[in-house]
């Protein structure tokens, strides 16, 4: 269990939030949420002891033992595999180290002998003789190699640390498990036994996520951080995200019949409350949100932007047709004959080599070219295009905002610009500010006004979730949802990906698949259920 009491933290001038009381107790897990920069991993260092509040306390009873997600991936360059797992249980590990150099001292004497007894039965206690199946089992779960085991962790991809620090802090079944950004760098397998792993868990777990079909999946509560406060509300993400819509809707219509609106929001409750995907967590998690009232429900200060595209014609019979395309770079193949027709109404998402759908990307849009095969669009079709590296479009580029965006807008008054720009959450000096110094996620959001202003039938989006909030995620989401016109797109993002694309193609060194379904049927087909 963890207690927090009275919380506050201030940093540089700035109250990130105040007078915080919550309890996290086990057999749960909390999803932590806010804005960006609203103070999520802040909080987080908190509870593990890195930061020391402004005010107030947390505590945490000295028979419990919390395991924290390390961020520093080149942290543990010396140390093995193995090595590096077992750290997640650091007294374990320090008992291990201690007995390998009582027993490889030449002169052992008695003393030796007793503590080398002692060190046994607490090395026995903390399951010392199961640790390195234990460290197996979890590397293999998350799609490792065992082999990897005695290997240093400097012959390691980056995108193997990840998951090598992952199965850190889940060793040796901590009581309380702290994890930011988890599934960042994880293939849908890995995530998808991670969300299994969760799920079972006895001890209690919190969570900073940007990936919301995880928190779906795993949360019984969710933690919002807003107005300057930290709120607990029951429930995954997907119903806290409808309830604060529909409170938000509530605000906005008081003048209205706030009875028929009370009435909305009951039968959403009952329905959320009814409908679990999780059978372990259903029956304690509905009866919370059977007692769940109105006025217990989430109100969010967070602004989403505008994103939604228009077509400026329909598209004719003619799509796309790609034939016998293949692709090298670098002496590694990327795709061989590879051979598809877009149709009306696809909404086609790629997955699997990363570098190759990148390519393929800008193959169609002819800033790259294949070294065999041809593509041709039909006559009708224009194309909007989203890279996965817009770098060019910003750097050197001195100009503001507005200016930036005047290049591509056929309405080049101050009025209109000004307007677009404020529903993408630019507004008042902010229009101006010089585009060679924006953030990542600002650079999205100017990518995409970008894209809006073409009025194109074809959308082509490259990994448009990086540096993105889950605001802004939403709101691609939604716009790619309701386009009208085709897309070919590639996510990290499993609930775009799901709920945008009505076709799946999968790019992979052993050839491709093309496969019409939603992405939750194409992932069971692929498990062969």
């Amino acid at each position: 269990m963890i207690a927090v009491n009275n919380l506050s933290f201030q940093f540089g001038g700035q109250l990130l939030f105040k007078d915080v009381d919550l309890k996290f107790t086990p057999g749960n897990c909390y999803g932590i949420i806010g804005a960006n920069g609203a103070g999520k991993s802040t909080f987080l260092r908190i509870l593990c002891g890195e930061l020391e509040p402004t005010r107030g306390d947390v505590f945490i009873p000295d028979t419990v033992r919390m395991s924290v997600l390390k961020q520093n991936h080149f942290a543990f360059e010396e140390y093995t595999v193995l090595d590096t797992v077992i750290m997640g249980n650091e007294r374990l590990y320090s008992i291990m180290k201690e007995k390998d150099a009582l027993y490889a001292k030449e002169d052992f004497t008695d003393e030796d002998g007793l503590r080398a007894s002692e060190l046994e039965g607490e090395f026995a206690e903390l399951g010392g003789w199961e640790a390195e199946s234990d460290a197996s089992r979890l590397i293999q779960g998350l799609g490792l190699s065992d082999t990897l085991l005695y290997n240093e962790m400097s012959t390691l991809k980056e995108s193997e640390k990840v998951k090598v620090l992952l199965a850190q802090a889940l060793f040796g079944n901590p009581d309380i498990i702290l994890l930011d950004e988890p599934t960042n760098g994880l293939d849908i397998e890995a995530v998808t036994w991670l969300e299994d792993f969760l799920a079972d868990y006895f001890g209690t777990v919190l969570v900073v996520s940007h990936d919301r079909h995880f928190l779906n999946d795993v949360c019984t509560n969710i933690v919002d951080i807003d107005y300057g406060e930290i709120k607990m509300y029951v429930g995954n993400y997907e119903f806290w995200y409808e309830s604060s819509q529909l409170i938000q809707r509530m605000i906005k219509l008081q003048n209205k019949r706030n009875e028929e609106k009370i009435a909305e929001l009951q039968s959403f409750i009952s329905r959320f409350s009814a409908n679990k995907s999780k059978s372990r967590q259903a029956t304690a998690r509905r009866k919370l949100l059977d007692k769940l009232t109105v006025e217990e429900l989430p109100a969010s200060s967070r602004r989403y932007p505008f994103i939604g595209f228009d077509m400026e014609r329909e598209p004719g019979k003619e799509i796309l047709h790609v034939e016998g395309l293949t692709k090298s770079l670098g002496g590694n193949l990327l795709f061989k004959d590879l051979s598809f027709h877009v149709f009306r109404d696809d909404k086609i998402a790629f997955v699997g080599n990363e570098l190759a759908i990148t390519e393929l990307f800008k193959i169609l849009m002819e800033e790259s070219s294949a070294d065999s095969g041809e593509f041709k669009f039909g006559v009708s079709i224009t194309t909007s295009y989203f890279p996965h590296d817009n770098s060019k479009y910003f750097e050197g580029h001195s100009e503001s905002i507005i200016d930036w965006l005047r290049a591509y807008s056929k309405d080049q008054t101050e009025t209109y610009l000004r307007g677009f720009l404020g529903k993408m959450l630019f507004s008042n000096e902010a229009v101006f500010k010089p585009v060679n110094v924006l953030s990542g996620g600002e650079k999205v959001r100017c990518m995409f006004s970008r894209m809006m202003m073409f009025g194109s039938n074809m959308l082509i989006i490259d990994q448009p979730t990086d540096h993105l909030d889950l605001e802004s995620i939403t709101a691609v989401n939604n716009g790619m949802k309701s386009f009208k016109g085709n897309i070919l797109f590639s996510s990290h993002d499993y609930e775009i990906i799901n709920t945008v694309a009505n076709r799946i193609i999968e790019i992979t060194p052993d050839g491709f698949t093309d496969f019409r379904g939603s992405y939750e049927e194409f992932i069971e087909r692929k498990r062969g259920n």
